[in-house]
């Protein structure tokens, strides 16, 4: 019979990692301190495996301590053992109980060890991408830190350019030729010496003949509104900030010219992993949403249904229950990706206006059950991230259908929902107050709706899951499960 051998990594980043390594009744093999190589890696596994049988198994415990992690997980799953990386916060829970008032790297190694012993079923192996999945999953992080850098540079530059003109022009998006405006004449002096008719040249040019005059003269009215009230006061100090507006201009572009380069290579790596676009048929994932999608999910199948894949994306609320008290209302989890529960949320927000089903969802919330524009939304992510799981495990595209199960047309659909499914401008009004409280105020109880057109009809209520057909899934206590994934 195969021992049970289990070792608790300390990850160190730029110090060498802990290993503690105990059998299945607890008691200590051996402890190690090892380095991120080969030779290192496997003098741990033969100090791991001594006296152990033939065919025992490590199992590895780690921490997400950076990009620490990866090189444990490559080197030992390709010797057939295990890895499971478990959540930080429940590796310091239960440091906090076995040793409250002391902390080192050991002490951290038991406690890995230690947690797989205690909570096996709370552990999940690692399953590391195949070459066209990682790659996909580095261009859609790459993508979006440089998407997020992209925002982080416009915000300064409209900051700084309301410091040098209080009547700012940049009230919307960042045009290009707000940024050929800004990179040649920043300073409201130099926007007013350049004169209108070079001005609406440069403003013409870069816009492609979109924008011309009308541009330029919101420009010079900011500009001498600016020396008007500063009046050459040398606590503004225009050129220097003008000098850090240019700066930050050649920055965004600079940004914006590695994203277009890194969406190209996303594109290439997406159509490689999901050629048949099933991600993308899913309403409201569309160019980015797919990569996302495909490259947080993995492999669909090692979640055993929707409802644990949505627990993954975080979307899942907590919860609270003790004797006879089940409070409702708790805050999600926002565990797992939050990359993924972004693109969910706003991909809900377009799915609403497309599928009928969806945004009866978000109808009932809004309406019959006084949430607000953003915990309407989150239940509508929830529902859609369950469907996207559907979508992938089964390998068929997705449908659109209305609230009877009955397909529709995109077209078909959309009259639907602004004749059924629109929330009335009133109740929109009404959830943005800040000042009714946490009591919701003239919700519709039972079955009353309000349509767009204002006429009050009478409907049946939507089913607690909509979607397609039951998929039928047997939990461990052998019992059958109706589950409606989509």
């Amino acid at each position: 019979m195969d021992e049970r051998r289990v070792v608790g990594l300390d990850l160190g980043i730029a110090s060498a990692h802990t290993a503690v390594v105990l059998r299945a009744d607890g008691t200590e093999v051996c402890r190690r301190r090892c380095s991120p190589t080969v030779d290192s890696f496997t003098e741990l596994e033969a100090a791991a495996l001594e006296g152990a049988p033939e065919n025992t198994r490590l199992e590895i415990v780690v921490e997400p301590t950076g990009p620490a992690w990866l090189p444990v997980a490559v080197f030992f799953g390709q010797r057939s053992h295990s890895v499971y990386r478990v959540p930080s916060a429940k590796a310091s829970d239960l440091r906090r109980f076995l040793s409250r008032h002391a902390k080192s790297n050991s002490i951290d190694a038991v406690t890995l060890a230690r947690l797989a012993l205690m909570d096996p079923d709370g552990l999940r192996p690692v399953e590391l991408p195949g070459v066209d999945r990682a790659s996909l999953d580095r261009r859609v992080r790459a993508a979006d830190r440089l998407t997020r850098a992209g925002a982080q540079h416009k915000r300064r530059i409209k900051d700084l350019v309301r410091t040098l003109m209080p009547m700012s022009p940049l009230t919307g998006d960042i045009t290009r030729a707000d940024l050929a405006v800004l990179e040649r004449y920043a300073d409201p002096n130099a926007l007013l010496r350049v004169g209108k008719a070079r001005l609406t040249a440069v403003i013409a040019r870069a816009s492609h003949n979109h924008l011309g005059a009308e541009r330029a003269k919101q420009w010079l009215v900011a500009a001498r509104a600016s020396v008007a009230l500063y009046a050459g006061d040398g606590a503004v100090a225009l050129s220097d900030l003008a000098a850090e507006v240019v700066t930050e201009v050649r920055l965004l572009r600079a940004v914006e010219t590695e994203l277009a380069r890194h969406a190209e290579a996303r594109e290439r790596a997406y159509q490689k992993v999901d050629p048949d676009g099933l991600a993308r048929s899913l309403p409201g994932i569309a160019e980015v949403g797919g990569p996302v999608l495909q490259a947080t999910i993995g492999r669909a199948h090692r979640f055993g249904n929707g409802s644990q894949f949505k627990s993954f994306t975080g979307l899942t609320p907590k919860a609270s229950e003790t004797g006879e008290v089940d409070r409702k209302g708790q805050p999600m989890s926002k565990a797992g990706s939050s990359l993924l529960r972004t693109q969910l949320l706003r991909s809900a927000d377009v799915a609403r206006t497309i599928d009928p089903q969806l945004a009866a969802i978000y109808y009932t919330q809004m309406v019959e059950r006084g949430a607000n524009h953003l915990k309407a939304l989150c239940v509508v992510a929830a529902h859609l991230a369950e469907r996207a799981w559907a979508v992938l495990a089964r390998g068929t595209p997705y449908e659109l259908r209305d609230i009877d199960d009955r397909p529709v047309s995109r077209k078909e659909a959309r009259a639907i929902i602004a004749e059924c499914w629109t929330v009335p401008e009133e109740v929109r009004r009404r959830r943005r107050s800040k000042k009714v409280g946490k009591t919701p105020h003239q919700v519709l109880v039972g079955q009353v709706q309000v349509s767009a057109r204002g006429a009050t009809t009478r409907r049946p209520s939507p089913p607690p899951m909509l979607g397609h057909q039951p998929t039928m899934v047997k939990p461990a206590g052998g019992r059958d499960l109706t589950h409606r994934p989509a």
